[in-house]
């Protein structure tokens, strides 16, 4: 915490700097609304990821469903605390580099006049119900809520604060989808955690939505006001290019699919029939993402993507499809077997 408050102290200096470069002023006094702003709650769409754990953890360990609702609720309610907590912490850091950017400018912290003691508060607060609501689920769902808050402060802390390290800042934001992924799944078995496998394949998939997210940032900030301020804005940038960035996107893709083709053939062979309806999911995210003005840019807002909808809903009705029936002649797939010449 100490760290936190040095990092907000010299924020303070660099973010009127930035507002001053920026032309954007500090108009107003923060108001109650606004330090509720920073936790993001019209975020709660990202928490979605949660949910294939949920139904991997029920088709591949079969618990029995003694699970309340209400556990469900509390579930889902630690993890948007802790989501929330870091997004507060993400937006007081990151205010004076925000200055700079053409929508993030637009933030609370970047416009308004936030007492330090208040968001630190707000920040502890939420962490603190995020991680209470967690203890009363399972231990695995606890440390594993733990692992989620720490991930925000590795992400946006000096001295290691991974988001201005070129690649690692895609790595490190994109922790959050196994960790997601883990909480569905130990809220239906505590027992156990996923197959690193599929750990790993999300991890992957999330590390391409990400790299997809910069390269649009690329694209449209460096064409319209120049790689100079990009850079200003997140000092990862100064070694992005569109280039490196879109065969990033590629390599994370591939990864992704090869970590799930493991853990199909370990685990499920039905998932296959799913892949296909995978590949078009990735394929057209990848093609919103060279957009101007992508959607990419802002993940909240992905579902208003009604061809981003339809595809995830088709991956999602596949994967349905292959949890619940078997299909036997599918293993013919995973038998060795030659075209005869003669």
């Amino acid at each position: 915490m100490d760290q936190i408050m040095k990092a907000g102290e010299v924020g303070v200096m660099g973010s009127q700097a930035g507002l001053a470069a920026s032309g954007v002023a500090v108009r107003r006094k923060g108001a109650l609304r606004d330090y509720l702003a920073m936790a993001r709650f019209d975020h709660v769409t990202k928490h979605v990821f949660i949910i294939p754990g949920m139904i991997l953890a029920y088709a591949l360990r079969d618990p029995s469903l003694n699970h309340s609702i209400m556990a469900l609720v509390i579930g889902f309610g630690s993890a948007i605390a802790i989501a929330s907590a870091n997004y507060v912490i993400n937006e007081w850091l990151d205010r004076h580099f925000d200055a700079f950017h053409p929508v993030k400018s637009g933030r609370t912290a970047v416009n308004a006049e936030l007492y330090p003691s208040f968001v630190y508060i707000e920040y502890v607060l939420l962490a603190a119900v995020g991680l209470l609501l967690a203890f009363q689920l399972s231990a695995p769902f606890f440390y594993t809520s733990v692992l989620f808050l720490f991930s925000g402060l590795i992400y946006n802390v000096n001295p290691v604060r991974t988001k201005d390290r070129v690649y690692l800042d895609v790595i490190s934001e994109s922790v959050n989808n196994p960790i997601r992924l883990m909480l569905g799944w130990t809220m239906i078995d505590p027992t156990t955690l996923p197959p690193s496998s599929l750990l790993l394949a999300y991890w992957m998939g999330g590390a391409f939505l990400m790299g997809a997210k910069r390269l649009s940032e690329y694209r449209d900030i460096s064409t319209d006001a120049g790689v100079g301020l990009l850079q200003r804005y997140r000092r990862s940038f100064k070694f992005y290019t569109a280039e490196n960035l879109t065969v990033s996107c590629f390599l994370y893709a591939i990864l992704s699919a090869f970590f799930i083709a493991i853990f199909l053939i370990k685990y499920r062979l039905e998932y296959i029939v799913a892949l296909p309806s995978i590949a078009i999911l990735f394929a057209l995210y990848l093609w919103l993402s060279l957009l101007k003005n992508s959607i990419a840019q802002r993940p909240e807002r992905l579902f208003r993507s009604r061809r981003l909808s339809i595809a995830l809903g088709a991956v999602i009705l596949m994967l349905l499809l292959a949890t619940f029936v078997d299909m036997p002649l599918l293993d013919y797939l995973s038998k060795p077997s030659f075209i005869s010449v003669k």
